[in-house]
């Protein structure tokens, strides 16, 4: 790995795993390990790699169990995770920084209110998440990993502009519902390399243009949802119920084409 250009390990060969948005939905997230055929230490018979678009934290009932798991099978060389627009508020708020608690963040930080090793926590925790790559280019670069996706001129850069895209996508300027409003980018690349993203939760996963949405809403009732790589195949579990919004009704999730008019993504 070139640590000046951490995203780019197209080294790594896999094959792959890639993990959509958990959100804090523990029980969910070891059901589709398990149904991808990893073992609780995160080792897979065949020796496939578990690789995480983010959004680990936040709205859910468990984040803490999910980030601690991800973070330290990361640290083990067993899996991969690439940064995110809830994770990356959890590290600034970790760091210091002044960020709006709200969007879910609440929830993160009242587990880890809860705990006794809060203190130490806290440090592992801010250290962890300060090592995230922005995304992960990946297989020779015939693959990229990135939360909220990026388009085929900024693949293989870094910078302020990229670390938007990856962490918020494309977006307007305006707003739809109070949230920013989302170009659905993926609807016009054309990229060689196939792009696995989130960020915007969709009813159901599809290819489409080499691109991939594998975030299907499970904290709002949908499923936790993954891709199989070289495969391209797709692999759900059920969520076993809506945790976000706090009343827990079920959130209408869109198709694919319509990602540009579903406003999901908080303000940074």
């Amino acid at each position: 790995m070139n640590p000046e250009h951490p995203h780019d390990r197209r080294e790594l060969r896999g094959p792959f795993d890639i993990v959509g948005d958990v959100h804090g939905c523990f029980d969910e997230f070891c059901a589709l390990l398990a149904e991808l055929g990893y073992g609780p230490d995160g080792v897979h018979p065949q020796g496939r790699t578990a690789v995480f678009v983010g959004d680990l934290v936040d709205r859910g009932p468990a984040s803490l169990r999910v980030l601690e798991w991800v973070l330290d099978r990361v640290d083990e060389g067993r899996a991969l995770l690439v940064a995110s627009n809830h994770d990356d508020k959890l590290r600034r708020w970790l760091l210091g920084n002044d960020v709006r608690i709200s969007g879910g963040l609440e929830t993160t930080l009242a587990e880890l209110e809860a705990r006794p090793d809060r203190d130490s926590l806290r440090a592992r925790l801010a250290s962890g998440l300060d090592r995230v790559p922005l995304y992960l280019w990946l297989d020779g670069g015939a693959l990229l990993v990135a939360h909220a996706g990026l388009q085929e001129d900024l693949q293989g850069l870094s910078g302020s502009k990229v670390r938007a895209r990856c962490l918020y996508g494309v977006t307007t300027g305006g707003q739809v519902d109070g949230y920013p409003e989302r170009v659905d980018w993926a609807a016009s690349y054309s990229g060689e390399t196939a792009v696995v993203y989130g960020h915007t939760a969709m009813s159901h996963a599809v290819w489409r243009n080499n691109t991939a949405n594998i975030d299907l809403g499970c904290v709002f009732g949908g499923s936790l949802c993954a891709v199989r790589w070289p495969e391209r195949s797709f692999v759900r579990v059920p969520s076993t119920g809506a945790s976000w919004p706090p009343a827990g009704e079920r959130r209408n999730l869109p198709a694919p084409q319509e990602a540009g008019t579903a406003p999901t993504q908080d303000a940074p």
